[in-house]
């Protein structure tokens, strides 16, 4: 469930960045010729100051912009060389931004509203601001975006922790509850098992169908992000046209990945049983 929900999380990301992307660029003219419903814009500058300890001030080519950071997530890019997938992007609070260095780049997208007598980005619930702090070239941070802006690990997630704690102490009390009763001694032995399922994915035998499963699901997104930047336009045209089936073969490798996953931890249960049979632990 975990890795579900960051995928959604990371896909609603990037849709929203290239729904940003394709609006005009706030310069000059043009916000001299705002109004109060100016609608959604976005800019791109470097860091000037933070002043009131939550407006940011961003200094484009011919214009100084204010922003809001109440109630704003920002993020930071990460710095990313070569054709692989990079890390994550940081979600920072915007308390933390005083530490990034002045004349950092900065990407805003989102609404512009009238606040203290003058135009300024601001965050609200229907159209939330993106913030989004960069290194790379204003002309390579799409792409980074689409290629950064995705989970690197489905199985390990922030839902991770707490399943693994959660659910080894409702087997183990399982266990602890039927312990004394010689009839439900499999029943014991299953419980016992099942609490180190999680950890069977990178033990012996099986092991190696893991590392399979973790070549084909990193090829899968490589395959992914191609497809994803072939669709923007963002890749050359001799690329592009390589990658008309990039999606499909992505599921499919994918899929064959977790199956062979799924394979690996079958494969380690039946070795446990064969091992527990042979010194009597069990008898079939």
């Amino acid at each position: 469930m975990g890795g579900i929900f960051n995928r959604y999380k990371w896909r609603r990301f990037r849709n929203r960045f290239n729904n940003l992307r394709s609006c005009d660029p706030l310069d000059y003219r043009k916000y001299r010729l705002l109004n109060e419903k100016c609608g959604v814009s976005r800019f791109s500058g470097e860091i000037e100051s933070i002043t009131d300890g939550h407006t940011l001030w961003v200094k484009g080519e011919d214009l100084t912009i204010p922003v809001s950071l109440d109630k704003t997530k920002c993020f930071l890019l990460p710095l990313h060389k070569g054709d692989g997938i990079p890390d994550e992007p940081e979600q920072i609070r915007w308390n933390r931004i005083s530490t990034i260095t002045e004349g950092a780049k900065v990407f805003i997208g989102g609404q512009m509203k009238m606040q203290d007598n003058r135009l300024s980005f601001i965050s609200t619930k229907e159209e939330p601001l993106m913030i989004i702090f960069y290194s790379c070239s204003d002309e390579e941070l799409a792409s980074g975006i689409i290629r950064s802006a995705r989970t690197r690990n489905d199985y390990w997630n922030t839902l991770t922790p707490p399943s693994l704690i959660i659910g080894a102490l409702i087997l183990i009390s399982l266990a602890a509850f039927f312990l004394n009763r010689p009839a439900y001694r499999l029943t014991v032995i299953c419980s016992f098992i099942a609490v180190f399922v999680p950890l069977l994915p990178i033990l012996p035998p099986g092991f190696l169908l893991t590392l399979l499963c973790r070549r084909l699901t990193w090829n899968a997104r490589i395959l992914r992000i191609n497809h994803e930047l072939s669709v923007y336009d963002l890749l050359p045209e001799s690329a592009s046209q390589k990658t008309g089936n990039n999606a499909f073969y992505a599921y499919m490798w994918e899929g064959f990945a977790w199956i062979l996953m799924l394979t690996g931890i079958l494969i380690n249960i039946a070795f446990i049983v064969l091992i527990m049979s042979i010194f009597k632990i069990i008898s079939f």
